[in-house]
């Protein structure tokens, strides 16, 4: 029976996409090993989190001889603009600018990320200026 397609994805999850997306598609042994940190998973584990993802539409597989390959699905770009939507929703009350003003009240951002930030704004309202 397949899984219901979920818009988020879990801690471990989007752990194995990070990975899938610095990659670009890979086998399981590959995905492993591009996962961070020093604990290996057992290669039961790391498939059945990639089967998890097929079901949920985040990867796809095609085999390759004897292997599965497994890509992504969904662009990291669009993910994390759904999960910017999704945060924003369900923490700042649908508003974008309580996000912002929150990320921007940081006190571990630093004058050059601010800075950054400034130019990334004005750079937006150029274009909508236009």
């Amino acid at each position: 029976m397949a899984r219901r397609k979920s818009e988020m994805l879990t801690e471990v999850e989007l752990e194995f996409m990070v990975a899938l997306w610095s990659i670009g598609s890979g086998t399981v042994r590959q995905i492993m090993d591009a996962l961070p940190g020093d604990d290996k998973r057992a290669y039961t584990s790391v498939a059945t989190i990639l089967k998890v993802l097929d079901d949920k539409g985040f990867v796809r597989c095609e085999r390759q001889d004897r292997t599965l390959v497994y890509q992504p699905a969904v662009d990291k770009s669009d993910y994390e603009g759904r999960s910017l939507k999704n945060l924003s929703d369900s923490l700042f009350g649908g508003t974008p600018t309580a996000l912002v003003a929150r990320l921007v009240d940081d006190e571990d951002l630093t004058e050059d990320m601010i800075h950054e930030i400034k130019q990334i704004i004005e750079t937006r309202i150029r274009k909508d200026d236009t």
